[in-house]
């Protein structure tokens, strides 16, 4: 970020990094106000491609779906490249466009994605599957970025997670607990709540 602020004046880039070092302290706890520095960074440096990608992550973390989708446009204006696809992806989702979510998961720009960023985006595609009551092509576009039982971290939970959640939404409950498990083993580290969701379907409270 120093490096992306130097064309500041050095009193002006000073209190861009202070806002932006603020926004990232905030966010967990209080993504209000994490966004609301965001935004006093982007109306001191609004022509800095991180400036503008890091208020685009604040406002989708804030749930503020329209100002996310064109700030993370405007960062990829200046930066170029295909990063935060997924989130873009997601924020038509959270614009009730699940159609639109597909096409940029699926559009040109998709080729240019490989890796986590590639099982993230396949992951939005199969939410925005589901919005549109599309529940088998959920299942297949889950299974087709890289589904495996055995497969460990975080990605591989992830994964399963969103995978069991597509059997449940199918009626599939068993299955559901099954895939629910796998994330639980491919991740102990426990950045899901696959243990509880398990608990809640052998407990036949979900």
């Amino acid at each position: 970020m120093r490096r992306d602020l130097r064309g500041l004046d050095k009193a002006n880039a000073d209190n861009v990094a202070r806002h932006l070092v603020a926004a990232m302290y905030l966010v967990d706890d209080d993504p209000v106000r994490a966004l609301a520095h965001g935004r006093a960074a982007k109306n001191r440096a609004g022509r800095i491609g991180v400036v503008r990608e890091t208020l685009g992550v604040l406002a989708y973390r804030a749930g503020e779906w329209a100002e996310a989708l064109g700030e993370l446009r405007a960062a990829r204006r200046i930066s170029g490249g295909p990063g935060l696809l997924a989130m873009m992806a997601d924020c038509e989702r959270g614009l009730g466009r699940p159609e639109k979510a597909i096409e940029l998961a699926r559009g040109d720009e998709s080729r240019q994605v490989s890796g986590e960023d590639l099982v993230e985006l396949r992951i939005v595609e199969a939410g925005a599957r589901v919005d549109m009551g599309q529940l088998d092509a959920a299942l297949v576009t889950l299974q087709d970025a890289g589904l495996d039982a055995a497969a460990t971290g975080e990605e591989a939970a992830r994964l399963d997670y969103a995978y069991a959640e597509v059997l449940l939404a199918s009626g599939r409950r068993a299955e559901a607990a099954e895939w629910f498990r796998h994330a639980v083993a491919a991740d102990p580290e426990e950045t899901t709540d696959a243990s509880a969701r398990v608990a809640e379907l052998e407990d036949g409270t979900s």
